[in-house]
């Protein structure tokens, strides 16, 4: 089975910012940058992928789940190295700014597919990725830490989550959580998510909906008003039951925001993903790069294996 190995960027580059000192050779944090690449290298020595695939979040790409719930995503602490510098706190901004701008020069470099649209979240893009026709047969190997991928896997898709040092594929996503991928976004949505701001059904946790509903473990995909229904009938006086039945409204908004099994992706926005799979050149430009890493002063370090893996995949392409 051949592999496809798409990567939830934003996630790995503020890993790689916050947590990699690297410096360039003039004294300038470079570590999101320099420490993506490397993370990348490791992945592709793991994963041993025959694609790669790499979704932003575009310019106000939360813009539209905020206009259904205000607070989405909003009151999250600025996002700091975990070490001190000399910056001022504008000057850390603009270093940050700075560094994603290189990093998607660099990757622009590779035989790696690159997608970011404007008011679109990478959750969105990867959703649909995943269930492309162009992949079907491939395994898709989502790389993220987010646990809203979850709902994505399937017989051939799973996802790989670095900083837990985890994979998770439907089986032992049942094993572990009790519930299925097809009902993991229903699941969340009573929840809820404190990463994104979203609130869910007060004091119900995934440990609470294994026990409360074993039938979500089931592959039948279950709707919010059969698990309305469910609450309403059940043959207990649990308070679990009725607190769901007050928020049905909390929980639809929850799931609207959360699900990725219909993307929120426009008609032309898809048709530019389509297209541009399809039609992917897959150049691998060595000398730029080692270009450009001298230019940002990377300094010594071993990128052999990296890009031998960006000419073989640059030699087969999708074939």
């Amino acid at each position: 089975m051949k592999r496809v190995m798409i990567i939830d960027s934003l996630n790995q580059f503020i890993r790689s910012y916050i947590v990699d000192p690297s410096l360039s050779t003039n004294g300038q944090p470079i570590g999101g940058t320099k420490g993506f690449l490397k993370i990348l290298q490791k992945l592709c020595r793991e994963i041993n992928p025959d694609a790669i695939v790499v979704c932003w979040d575009g310019r106000g790409g939360s813009r539209k789940r905020r206009s259904i719930v205000k607070e989405y995503k909003s009151g999250r602490k600025a996002i700091r190295l975990n070490r001190e510098t000399d910056m001022t706190e504008d000057e850390e901004l603009q270093n940050k700014i700075w560094q994603q701008s290189r990093l998607i020069e660099y990757l622009n470099e590779f035989p790696i597919v690159q997608f970011m649209f404007d008011e679109v979240e990478a959750d969105d893009v990867i959703g649909y990725i995943s269930k492309m026709p162009q992949f079907d047969g491939w395994q898709k190997v989502v790389v993220s830490s987010d646990k809203d991928f979850i709902q994505l896997c399937d017989g051939e898709t799973v996802l790989f989550r670095p900083i837990q040092k985890e994979v998770l594929n439907k089986n032992n996503i049942i094993e572990k959580f009790g519930i299925h991928p097809n009902n993991f976004a229903l699941a969340r949505a009573l929840v809820g998510d404190k990463s994104d701001n979203l609130e869910g059904v007060r004091g119900v946790g995934l440990p609470t909906v294994k026990k409360r509903f074993p039938f979500l473990s089931e592959e039948k995909s279950y709707t919010i008003q059969e698990l309305m229904e469910f609450c309403e009938n059940v043959d207990s006086k649990l308070k679990t039951y009725k607190a769901i039945l007050e928020n049905e409204t909390l929980v639809e908004t929850n799931y609207k925001l959360m699900q990725l099994y219909s993307p929120n992706l426009s008609v032309q926005s898809k048709g530019k993903v389509d297209f541009t799979i399809d039609n992917f050149e897959f150049d691998f430009n060595k000398t730029e790069i080692i270009k450009m890493m001298h230019e940002d002063g990377f300094g010594a370090y071993n990128w052999d294996e990296l890009f031998a893996k960006m000419k073989k995949i640059a030699t087969d392409g999708l074939q």
